[in-house]
């Protein structure tokens, strides 16, 4: 397998890559003219160790190998190596050689109450400035110093976060992919169906609102998805996983729900519920989406061989209702929780299991359709009224 050495290193970001990581650089440029043993092929056909560690690495993560297997499997290879061979001996040798290839992550500390993370003005801090708790896991016999910089022990919670622009560089610097992010405006069939969300009101009102980010196809509209899980299933009830991703609504229906484009940006855990605190964790993900959406960064595009200004905007979430009241901050139980209807939502009180119930929902059917007249099937009466007018933001907050 060849190296394709220039193309990876175009991809992980052209100079930029080499000036910020100069080091690293040199190591990678290294390892692929390394030969991974003495006589191991020559011109084309030469074996070096940068493409024996991606092959062996690229087949453990399609076929989901464990850290440990493999590297037993990399220990027993290596022995039947000629001697001098350079593969290495483990998983974790093996991810040194790669670690220029990675993406960027930050593991960013936070309290433990949810109540601020440690960056900028808090970074230094030990404890937190608002309920007072540690940010470091603590005996039983230690007390919280009041030493503002002391940094001692394991954070008490972590949070893990992906920086998203210099995966759009990335992604721009591949010409395939920058090809498909301009699909919107260059390739798709305008008759006038609603089939992806460039066809609908909203990106079209967006255009008409902000003409100097909609006249350039390659700035992205990025939808937000959110949802709490237990990676554990019912073993551990205690503890709630929530990842954080976005999708990239530039590609064709056929792409931006394939996993390929679809990036992790964030990984939050916590041993409880985050509520309205995700807002919290939210904060290094938004200052990246406002610094795109004000000023834009210049990013290299692979397709054209130029260079632009990147912008960004938030388009849309996707997420269940209890989760659109956390990342909205907007109140989604009791009487009134509907955000289209607001005062005038509809619900019955269930007078034995205590529960809220929504009804008339057939007054947003059309004003013929056979549902409005059928009784038993829903609550004994005929629904005549039309559908509420929509509440715009303003009136909603």
């Amino acid at each position: 397998m060849g190296d394709r050495l220039e193309d990876m290193i175009r991809d992980l970001g052209q100079e930029s890559f080499q000036q910020a990581h100069a080091p690293m650089y040199d190591t990678l440029q290294t390892d692929s003219k390394k030969p991974l043993y003495p006589g191991g092929g020559g011109g084309k056909n030469l074996l070096t160790l940068l493409s024996a560690v991606l092959s062996l690495v690229n087949i453990k993560a399609r076929y989901g190998w464990s850290d440990k297997s493999f590297s037993s499997l990399l220990q027993v290879v290596h022995d039947m190596l000629p001697e001098e061979n350079t593969l290495p001996k483990s998983y974790y040798q093996a991810k040194k050689i790669l670690c220029p290839v990675g993406m960027e992550y930050q593991k960013i500390h936070a309290c433990p109450n949810d109540c601020i993370l440690y960056k900028h003005q808090f970074k230094e801090m030990s404890k937190c400035p608002r309920c007072g708790v540690s940010r470091y896991k603590l005996k039983d016999d230690e007390e919280c110093s009041s030493d503002e910089n002391s940094n001692k022990g394991t954070p008490a919670k972590v949070l893990w976060y992906l920086p998203i622009i210099p995966r759009f560089k990335r992604l721009f610097a591949n010409g395939d992919n920058a090809k498909y992010l301009t699909w919107h405006a260059n390739g798709r069939n305008s008759d006038g169906m609603l089939r992806h969300p460039v066809d609908s009101l909203q990106w079209k009102k967006i255009d008409r609102l902000y003409p100097d980010f909609g006249k350039e196809a390659r700035n992205l509209r990025l939808g937000l998805a959110t949802d709490g899980m237990n990676p554990y299933d019912n073993l551990s009830t205690q503890h709630s996983l929530w990842p954080v991703l976005l999708v990239i609504y530039n590609l064709p229906p056929l792409l931006c729900m394939k996993r390929k484009y679809m990036m992790l940006s964030m990984m939050i855990t916590t041993p409880r519920q985050l509520g309205n605190d995700i807002d919290v964790y939210l904060n290094p993900l938004i200052e990246d989406l406002t610094k795109l959406w004000d000023e834009g960064v210049l990013v290299f595009e692979g397709f054209r061989n130029e260079t632009f200004n990147l912008r960004a905007m938030f388009f849309c979430t996707i997420n269940d209702f209890p989760a659109y009241g956390n990342l909205s901050g907007y109140s989604v139980k009791g009487h009134r929780a509907c955000p289209i209807s607001e005062e005038d939502t509809s619900y019955i009180q269930l007078k034995h299991g205590r529960k809220t119930v929504y009804t008339r929902h057939r007054r947003f059917l059309k004003p013929h359709h056979p549902y409005r007249r059928l009784k038993k099937a829903f609550n004994g009466s005929q629904e005549h009224e039309n559908a509420l007018v929509s509440l715009i933001g303003d009136q909603v907050f």
